[in-house]
């Protein structure tokens, strides 16, 4: 397996995911610097800020060659870093993404080039490096890589995985508040996910032993943290290379945490201060600070503004305009997506706050996006809302699911019931293949009508009506007593409207609901209960 063009945009893929998975643990597992528990989440949103870049839904040509890819991972992360942990992670993969960049065929000894110069540049970034974090096992996982003396990709990637997860089990050993807590550093912890994910691709499967399904967690309450700065302050700079070193002394000398990564004019500043004020007046300075971010440590939920919040609100995903009309009927506030573009933690956590209750359920409608919704959930739940999601995987289980919506409930039944109803409806749709391809139902021809159950392709037809048909008897073979069917845009007219009449003739005791949903690439979705 190669580490090309192709290879290092599905690593990013598949970090992204193994980042959303391990999200909620990572952030117990952050108590330093700050206990704030948020090191997966800042992880997964720079992580995700990077794939954006590699896959940009705004029309923009995605990069294709290592040198354009290399360029569009570090800008991403620079752009995107959240938190100390992010920025760290940024300045990680800026050395990482420089050494591939430059060669045409990265080989073993490119990786361990690779790997040193991540190491290298996440020292370089924190004014005052400390052992015990996720410098340490970055540094690790890059000496272990080269003791290996090894052209192969696959060794050099396992021998620096085996490494950082040896160096991440002694940082309790090395940093005393860890072993306070009894805990593994996060950052060590998200770094070792990364590296994971390198290994999967470069030897075309996952080595299950590498991730530790349940990490040590600190039993005591998470609020307890430790007396230091009061603000956490992050902002983009445009500023010359000549005036970081004055701006790094003056936000020294104001907090710690600090961290400035970037380069050729631009930068991206991470400090934990008092005067929040004075950090960003030392950025004016410099040059131009702009998406200035400032968090207070304390309690965000005793600082929000609840007196004329509602009660209690529901957001969903729609893929089509009327799929949107109808949730919003229905009383739920709508993120719009399409064909090639699912909502970023972005777009949840606008819709999130745009709901303006305290408390929210969430419905992403695609297993896809279940990670990135609950990044957008943890989010704002720092800012006092209640938030739950559910794993509804398609939008015929949010219509279920908003059928037995309850307001006046309490949060907990609601959610349950919401849940409980989601989860009995199973899910399918008619597509069109594109393509010839092999499928779980056998080799499709492009203008075949596949039929999907529950994600996976069930049947190959040529005809969309009999395809229907079928797919519905299928769900219905194992019961069922309501059938959802939803229209999409390029539906024939008469599609539902004669899967109807056959299931009136041949089953009438099953009742059917139509509705016109105008989403693309799916002639039909179909729900059963």
């Amino acid at each position: 397996m190669s580490l090309d063009a192709s290879a290092v945009r599905r690593w990013c893929r598949v970090s992204l995911e193994a980042l959303g998975r391990a999200r909620e643990e990572i952030d117990a597992l952050n108590v330093y610097p700050v206990p704030d528990g948020d090191t997966g989440t800042n992880l997964f949103l720079t992580m995700e800020a990077v794939v954006q870049a590699l896959e940009p839904e705004d029309g923009t040509p995605a990069p294709a060659t290592l040198p354009e890819m290399a360029r569009a991972i570090t800008h991403g992360a620079l752009m995107g870093a959240r938190g100390n942990s992010g920025v760290i992670l940024s300045q990680l993969l800026r050395g990482f993404a420089e050494v591939l960049g430059a060669e045409a065929d990265p080989t073993g000894v490119t990786l361990r080039k690779a790997l040193h110069r991540a190491a290298e540049l996440g020292y370089s970034a924190v004014v005052h490096p400390v052992e015990g974090t996720v410098l340490t096992v970055a540094r690790a996982a890059a000496e272990a890589a080269e003791d290996t003396g090894s052209e192969d990709l696959a060794t050099v990637a396992r021998a620096a995985a085996d490494g950082a997860r040896e160096a991440l089990a002694r940082t309790p050993e090395q940093l005393e508040v860890l072993r306070r807590a009894g805990v593994v550093d996060a950052g060590g912890q998200g770094l070792c996910v990364l590296l994971d994910a390198l290994v999967e691709v470069v030897t075309g499967h996952a080595d299950a032993e590498q991730r530790p399904r349940h990490l040590p967690v600190p039993e005591r309450p998470r609020c307890d943290r430790r007396e230091g700065p009061a603000y956490e302050v992050m902002y983009l700079l445009d500023a010359p290379d000549e005036a970081i070193p004055r701006l790094k002394d003056r936000l020294d000398r104001l907090g710690d945490s600090l961290v400035v990564v970037g380069g050729d004019g631009l930068w991206n500043v991470h400090v934990h201060v008092d005067d929040a004020g004075a950090a960003v007046e030392a950025g004016i300075e410099a040059g131009r600070p702009h998406r200035i971010r400032i968090t207070h440590f304390g309690d965000a939920a005793a600082r929000r503004e609840q007196g004329d919040l509602a009660e209690r609100a529901v957001v969903t995903v729609a893929y089509g305009p009327g799929l949107a009309d109808l949730f919003e009927s229905a009383g739920a506030g709508v993120i719009r997506a399409g064909v090639g573009h699912r909502p970023s933690t972005r777009e949840f956590v606008e819709a999130l706050r745009r709901a303006h209750a305290r408390e929210v359920v969430l419905m992403p409608n695609d297993p896809d996006s279940h990670a990135v919704a609950e990044a957008a959930a943890e989010q704002v739940r720092a800012d006092g809302l209640q938030v739950a999601v559910l794993p509804t995987k398609a939008e015929v289980q949010a219509l279920a699911a908003l059928a037995v919506h309850e307001p006046g409930r309490r949060f907990y039944d609601d959610v349950v019931a919401m849940t409980s109803a989601a989860g009995a409806t199973r899910f399918a749709a008619l597509t069109v293949a594109t393509r010839e391809a092999w499928t779980s139902a056998g080799v499709c021809q492009a203008g075949d009508v596949l039929g999907l159950i529950e994600g996976d392709v069930a049947l190959i037809g040529q005809d969309l009506l009999q395809a229907g048909i079928e797919v519905v008897e299928r769900m219905l073979a194992s019961g069922g007593e309501l059938v959802t069917l939803v229209a999409g845009a390029d539906a024939p007219g008469e599609l539902t409207e004669r899967i109807v009449a056959h299931l009136r003739h041949v089953r009438p005791e099953v009742d059917t609901v139509v509705y016109h949903g105008g989403q693309e690439c799916y002639p039909l979705l179909i729900g059963v209960e």
